[in-house]
Formats: structure tokens, C-alpha cells, sequence
């Protein structure tokens, strides 16, 4: 029997008729996912299968953000406007309209019991909605920036949010507060996850490290070392035993008891967006402009656990008090005995807020499902609920290609068959930061030339080439690598100046000194550092960086305009308003304020450079994918200068 892979490509088809903007994959099976567009669209899919099976429209702007209800009955999704749309799949229709966000979704979890539902938005909020009241029932606040994930304890009674803005905080639903604030990730926390069984916490984070949090004392249990990229997102086995980490292009197994990786997979599959189990294999899925692509993962070939590792086995009833093999307590996630009214009434509420005008009007007539596939509809989102008399059929893995199998061939969609509508996509003029090969390079020129004597006249010859000596060869090459070292080499010493006067303590010289080099790629790098630094930020660092970040946001690498992007929105946050208020009433001729005017000096020179980069970004906003996003988030946050 040939042996087969460890890991492998499934699927690739085309999603949306505009650049996909999120996805999520159904727990509960492992075989269902959704994603969202910039087509404004929630489309549904069989994992294994390439036709879309459900089409969801009523969202006025680009869906943001997508999550599946746990039995995989329910589904909501985020808007770049801040509302919510919560969809019956097995009813095909609209449940909820819910606004009261004013900027866009991040991330979503449906409650343990599926009544509430809580959003994660980049207002710095976090919400929790009564799903029967048709409204929010409180309002979360303590993040500083956006907030990128949030999940409910699996007994419902916390909420774990991971922010921006490097924090991991805990809420307490009945009490309707912080109670504990983790701190310890040096970068934005990308994702969080509650053990299935124990009082134990995961979160993930740029700063390429998975970290392990007790939620008895609250103290951090372990940390693994730094990967080889930043994490984008984390999922614990089905039984607890272990952690799966995802990355770029990459897929780890993590223990933490002590904190280690157990194994490594090297995948194809990008940046990956989310991760389930299902079937002793991982699933895995990844989006890029307007296709999914699916990769899967044979566990049963994974290492798993290593020496020194407590098995989790999960307890058929919970002891008294309920403890895990490892000596932690566990979750009581069987339903407590009470009405759902009562439920809702413990937790802390407070007065509804009127929805903001911006947000989408709550239209059920625009709501529409259409199903494109009636018999996988059928099978996959109907008679869920039906009593059978026989037991549920299993569901088969996928099967594994053989070894030695030559890279296979991604599912595509028969152009007959293809149901979501297509539009014409302008060819982007940005370099994608995720490519994997060196951009306006011409690989020939670093290759010996053949001479013109080697050209045949007989183009069915093959050209006769000349013997070349080794040093003739190894002269022709040196002169592409040499050229190349002294343009890494003077970066290096451009970057190693303005680190020594950064450790000196002078700021503000070692940001003049990297304006004054004249390279693009040291202020990205500087840049790099001030974002995770807000406190460094000054009025007189804004008035010398914001020419910077308007040459970065008008370059053709989107790594560079999404570093110029994420710098101008610490300034718009911190000095907006000082600068709109200093511009709109100027020092009076009346005595003299050296300050005053000063101040009023450094808010002139930054509106006009802000007006400046406001033309770019209205040039800019219409752009397809994130970079599109976050460029139209911009245009909203500089349109408040004029208020």
C-alpha cells in the first residue's frame, strides 16, 4: 500500500464575485463553512464540494466578519457598518437585525446556550445582544483599540476578549466588568480559546507566541517560544489533549504543561483564517482576493502528546467539585435547570441604546437567501432537527493522496454551474505582501548571458553553448549577489545609526535621521516599532512622520501602505481632536502664549499634511480586499477634521 500524505490541499474555488473578506468553518461537523465579501454577500458551503449552496444578501456594505450558532442552525455576520445580520439556515431567512456598533466587526461567538450573541468590533467594544430582544443588552469598554477575537466560556459565564492593542481581558456576564486583565503579549492578540474541559485559556499573537493562562489563580502557566510568524489563529483538540496553532503557511501542535511544540506541519495554505477538527483530520481554510482554498490534516500521523504530559481524558460526571486528570477545575456546561428568562435576567444589563443613523436600517424586504444548490441544501441545513430512529450517519475523512503524488489538482467550478455572479476585476497596481517571489526582479539578469555566436539558426536545434570556466561562471554570478549585498548591507547601516540613537534616548533625532536617509524601507521598520508604541507618539514626531506616511501610502507595496495605514490612525486617534480644535480657533492678538502658538504651529503643519493625505486616500478607497477597507475606514476617520 503506497504511503500517503500528512497533509494536502483539498479544494480551491472561487467564492464571491469581489475579493473575500473573511470565513469560518462549522465546529460542530467540521463540514460546513461560510464566508463574507466584499460583495456585500454571506455565501454557504459543503466543505469537499465546490458550488455554493446558499446565498445570503441584505448587507448595505463589505461583510467583515462570520460565525456559525454551535449546532451549526444559526449564522451571523459583521458589516464594515457595525451591524449584524443573524440568519435561520434551515428556514432560509432573516432572525435579527442588530445595530449599535459604529465602526466594523472583527469577531463573533454565539453564547454556549444560543440565545446571545457577542460582537467584537474596531470601536473598541464589545457587545452582547439578546437575540429574542432584538437589541444589546450591554456594552462592554476597556480596550484601546480594536478587538480582534472574543469567545464565551464554555459554561457561558465569561467572555475572553484579545485586542489591538495587545491586551487579553476577561468579563464577567453576570457582574458585567473586567475581572482580569492578562498581560504579557508584546504584539496584537490574535486569537483566544477556552480549554473544552478545564479552567485554562490559550491565546495567540503576532508576537509569534501561544500563551497559557490558569483561570483559577489567573496567573500565566506557560509560553512557547517565538515561531517562525505571527500566530492568526488557535483551536484546542475536541478532547483537550492539545493546541492547534495556525500560522502563515504553517500548522504547529502545542502543549503547555510544560509549554512546547509537539509537531509541525509545513502547509501551502497562506494566511490561514480559521480552523476546526473533524474525523481525526484538521481542516483548515484560507482566502486570497476572490478564492478559498481548503487543506486538510491527518491527526492520526500527528504527535499529539509527548513525555510528561497529563492525558485529559473528559469526565462522563463531573466530580464534586469537578476536577481534570491534571488537577484543574473543570466547566459545568450541562444547561442549569432555569427558564431562559431567568437565564437573561442574570446576567447585568443596562439601558438599550438608540441605534446610530449610519448603521444599516433594519429592511427585511432586502433580505434575501437565495439557495443555489436545493439537494446539498437539503442534505446539509434541513431536517437538523427531525427525531431518526436510526443513529446519525458517520461522517468519512477525507482521503489522503498518495505520497508521491504530484501536487493535485484544486477543485474548480464548471463555468455552467457557477452560481455566484462574477465581476470584472481591474488588475491591482499593489504588490501583494504575502507573495513568495521577489517583485520587479528579473531572474535572467542574474544568470551568465549567452553569447549570440551560441544562437542556432535552426530554431529545431538546440543552440550550441560554449564551455564556460568555473571563474567565468562564478564572475557572472558574484555580480548580481554583490550588488545585492551592498543594498542589504547599507540598509544595515542606516538601520544600525538609527538604533543607536533611538537606545540614546533621542527620539526625536533618530526619527530625523531616518527622514533624512531618504529610504523607504528604514521608515517602515521605524515605523514598525512607534505602532506598538503609542505613547511615543507626539505632536512633533507627527508633524516630521506625516509626509512619510503619505509617500508610504502612495507606494506600491501593500505591506508598506498597510504600515503607513495602521500609523495614521494612531495619529487621527491621539491628535485629531487637538488638531481640529487648535486649527479652528488660532492664538488671539491679545497677549502673548509661547505655547499656545507653538502648539498652534505644529496643528497647522499636520491638518495640511492630513488634507493632503485625505486626496490620496479618496483616490485609494475604492481599491478591492482589506487594503480597500481599511483605506475607506480612513476616509471616515480624516472626513472628521471638517466636523
Amino acid at each position: 500500500m503506497a504511503a500517503t500524505k500528512r497533509a494536502w490541499k483539498l479544494q480551491e474555488f472561487v467564492a464571491h464575485g469581489s475579493a473575500v473578506n473573511c470565513l469560518a468553518l462549522g465546529y460542530k461537523s467540521g463540514r460546513v463553512m461560510v464566508t463574507g465579501g466584499e460583495d456585500k454577500k454571506v455565501n454557504m458551503w459543503a466543505v469537499g464540494k465546490p458550488n455554493c449552496i446558499m446565498s445570503l444578501s441584505g448587507h448595505t456594505s463589505p461583510v467583515e466578519c462570520v460565525r456559525f450558532g454551535n449546532a451549526e442552525e444559526l449564522v451571523v455576520a459583521g458589516s464594515q457598518s457595525g451591524s449584524l445580520k443573524i440568519w435561520d439556515l434551515e428556514a432560509a431567512k432573516i432572525v435579527r437585525t442588530l445595530t449599535g456598533h459604529k465602526s466594523n466587526i472583527r469577531s463573533l461567538d454565539f453564547h454556549p446556550y444560543g440565545e446571545f450573541v457577542a460582537s467584537g468590533s474596531m470601536d473598541t467594544n464589545i457587545k452582547l445582544w439578546d437575540v429574542r430582544r432584538k437589541g444589546c443588552i450591554f456594552t462592554y469598554k476597556g480596550h484601546t483599540d480594536g478587538v480582534n477575537c472574543i469567545r464565551f466560556s464554555p459554561d457561558g459565564r465569561w467572555i475572553a476578549s484579545a485586542g489591538e492593542d495587545s491586551s487579553l481581558k476577561m468579563w464577567d456576564l453576570t457582574a458585567g466588568k473586567m475581572i482580569q486583565e492578562f498581560k504579557g503579549h508584546t504584539g496584537p492578540v490574535t486569537g483566544v480559546e477556552f480549554h473544552p474541559n478545564e479552567f485554562l485559556l490559550a491565546s495567540g499573537s503576532a508576537d509569534r507566541t501561544v500563551k497559557f493562562w490558569d483561570l483559577e489563580t489567573f496567573q500565566l502557566v506557560s509560553s512557547t517560544g517565538a515561531e517562525s510568524g505571527a500566530i492568526r489563529c488557535i483551536f484546542f483538540h475536541p478532547d483537550g489533549k492539545c493546541l492547534f496553532g495556525g500560522s502563515q503557511d504553517a500548522l504547529r501542535v502545542f502543549a503547555w504543561e510544560p509549554g512546547r511544540c509537539l509537531d509541525a506541519f509545513s502547509m501551502g495554505w497562506g494566511k490561514v483564517a480559521d480552523i476546526s477538527v473533524a474525523s481525526s483530520q484538521l481542516i483548515g481554510a484560507s482566502f486570497s482576493q476572490t478564492n478559498v482554498s481548503v487543506y486538510i490534516v491527518d491527526l492520526n500521523r500527528a504527535q499529539m502528546s509527548g513525555p510528561g504530559m497529563v492525558s485529559q481524558p473528559v469526565p462522563s460526571e463531573p466530580a464534586k467539585p469537578p476536577m481534570s486528570a491534571s488537577g484543574r477545575r473543570t466547566f459545568i456546561t450541562e444547561r442549569p435547570p432555569t427558564s431562559s428568562t431567568k437565564k437573561a435576567s442574570e446576567m447585568k444589563t443596562e439601558p438599550e441604546e438608540e441605534p446610530s443613523a449610519s448603521n444599516e436600517p433594519e429592511d427585511d424586504s432586502s433580505n434575501v437567501a437565495q439557495i443555489e444548490n436545493p439537494e446539498d441544501y437539503k442534505e446539509v441545513f434541513q431536517g437538523r432537527t427531525k427525531i431518526e430512529r436510526t443513529p446519525p450517519r458517520k461522517l468519512e475523512p477525507f482521503p489522503a493522496p498518495p505520497e508521491d503524488q504530484s501536487k493535485a489538482k484544486p477543485y474548480k467550478q464548471p463555468a455552467r454551474e457557477q452560481k455566484v455572479k462574477q465581476e470584472p476585476i481591474k488588475p491591482a497596481a499593489i504588490v501583494p505582501a504575502d507573495r513568495n517571489k521577489p517583485a520587479d526582479l528579473n531572474m535572467a539578469e542574474f544568470l551568465p548571458k549567452r553569447p549570440d555566436s551560441a544562437v542556432s539558426a535552426d530554431p529545431r536545434r538546440p543552440p550550441e553553448v560554449p564551455e564556460q570556466s568555473e571563474d567565468e561562471v562564478l564572475s557572472s554570478v558574484h555580480k548580481g549577489h554583490e550588488s545585492m549585498c551592498a543594498v542589504l548591507g547599507n540598509r544595515h547601516r542606516n538601520l544600525e545609526i538609527v538604533r543607536a540613537l533611538w537606545t540614546s534616548g533621542d527620539i526625536k533625532t533618530s526619527v530625523d535621521s531616518a527622514v533624512g536617509m531618504k529610504d523607504l524601507s528604514v521608515m517602515v521598520d521605524l515605523l514598525n516599532v512607534l505602532i506598538l508604541k503609542h505613547s511615543l507618539w507626539t505632536l512633533d514626531l507627527c508633524t516630521v512622520l506625516l509626509p512619510q506616511i503619505h509617500e508610504l501610502m502612495a507606494s506600491k507595496y501593500e505591506s508598506y501602505c498597510h504600515t503607513a495605514c495602521n500609523a495614521l490612525k494612531i495619529v487621527l486617534r491621539s491628535f485629531s481632536s487637538i488638531i481640529k480644535t487648535n486649527v479652528k480657533a488660532p492664538p488671539s492678538g491679545h497677549g502673548v502664549d509661547i505655547s499656545r502658538e507653538e502648539r498652534y504651529k505644529k496643528c497647522k503643519v499636520c491638518h495640511g499634511h492630513l488634507m493632503a493625505i485625505r486626496g490620496l486616500v479618496e483616490k485609494k478607497q475604492s481599491m478591492a480586499g482589506k487594503l480597500g477597507s481599511t483605506f475607506r475606514e480612513l476616509q471616515i476617520m480624516l472626513n472628521g477634521l471638517d466636523d
